[in-house]
């Protein structure tokens, strides 16, 4: 059994990840030994093997590959004419220089466009255009406005269409050299650019999937890559609804753990507020029996004053004082739970720790 198969066979076993721990040269190893594993062949052809370092040491993971990675995609057919040129096209058309580009490759620009927009329209997705006449600097090409985008499932994906550069070495001229001569902060360029037959379609917007660029390249066109351009619009536009749905999932449970603690700050709101009203009804029994005492205390002493006026009066204020003691004192009605009042949005605060009684 060669080592690559030892390593897949430990892969399977562990359920797809492994750790390599320890230190040193043998340890150092182990991305060497995934590389050969990856260019040994024995790799399952729906799996593909991972490496990296992590905390443990160096991690192995044997993953599926995404199912679409492995779809057969239709290519998309590129018109050999624009005899019907869609809207977003034309407003191209109608620029002395479409997207910044120069003559020669304007038209096939524009026609791999049209196949693009055509074949992500009959997916259900829509375009519009973006600024058609304008070319970025070269210091800021990925950074610049849109040539056109195409929205799908409310995810919009912006393209720039950029024609690329070749590079030569400069030969300076005579003036170049005296100049610099003259003036020491001048720099002679070492390289000359200018523009290729090469075009490069970047995306921004959205989750990438399969890459955010696209280029022409000695072995495969643009023409060629439509098909994975127009896959990964859609891809963008699929993640872009899931992360909308779970977003949507995440505020319900949310609010559904919102609407709990709610429920559990009424309920305690409520015991607290009856534990108050108990707590006030002891401190009033104690101050009414307090009264009463005193009360008793008066009455003992009036017994004793002589009758007459004084006296009357005295007996007056007695009366008047044990009535209201007897309405003072709670043991006086049966005890009853208190009614609990709506309780307001501060009231709540105290029993709801990090949630907002306004809302989740």
């Amino acid at each position: 059994m060669t080592f690559s198969e030892q390593l897949l066979q430990e892969l399977v076993e562990a359920g797809g990840r492994i750790v390599k721990s320890g230190s040193g040269p043998e340890l150092e190893k182990w991305p060497a030994r995934v590389a050969a594993a990856r260019r040994s062949g024995r790799i399952p052809k729906t799996k593909e093997l991972h490496g990296g370092w992590c905390r443990g040491g160096y991690e192995i993971k044997l993953v599926d590959i995404p199912a679409w990675r492995l779809a057969a995609l239709k290519p998309v057919p590129v018109p050999s004419r624009l005899t019907r040129p869609h809207s977003v096209v034309r407003a191209m058309q109608n620029e002395s220089q479409p997207l910044g580009l120069t003559k020669p490759v304007q038209g096939r620009a524009l026609r791999l466009i049209q196949a693009l927009i055509t074949a992500t329209e009959n997916a259900g997705h829509s375009s519009a255009a973006g600024q058609t006449g304008s070319a970025p600097p070269p210091h800021r090409r990925r950074r610049a406005s849109p040539h056109f985008t195409i929205t799908t499932q409310g995810q919009t994906v912006e393209f720039l269409v950029l024609q690329e550069q070749d590079r030569t070495d400069h030969v300076a001229t005579e003036k170049e050299v005296a100049e610099a001569k003259k003036n020491s902060w001048l720099r002679i360029p070492r390289f000359d650019y200018t523009p290729s037959e090469r075009l490069r379609f970047v995306l921004s917007g959205g989750q990438p999937h399969r890459a955010s660029e696209w280029a022409d390249t000695p072995g495969r066109s643009l023409e060629d890559q439509l098909a994975e351009i127009a896959q990964e619009v859609t891809l963008r536009g699929e993640a872009a609804e899931r992360r909308r749905l779970d977003e949507i999932e995440a505020a319900r449970q949310k609010r559904v753990r919102w609407e709990a603690a709610m429920e559990e700050a009424r309920i305690q709101y409520a015991e607290a507020y009856r534990v108050r009203h108990f707590e006030a009804q002891e401190v009033a029994w104690r101050h009414a029996t307090r009264l009463a005492e005193y009360v008793s205390a008066v009455r003992a002493r009036v017994k004793a004053v002589p009758p007459g006026q004084t006296r009357t009066e005295a007996e007056a204020w007695i009366d008047w004082a044990a009535a209201r003691v007897e309405r003072l004192d709670p043991l006086n009605t049966p005890p009853r739970l208190p009614d609990i009042p709506e309780p307001r949005a501060d009231d709540l605060r105290p029993f709801l720790g990090h949630w907002s009684p306004y809302g989740p």
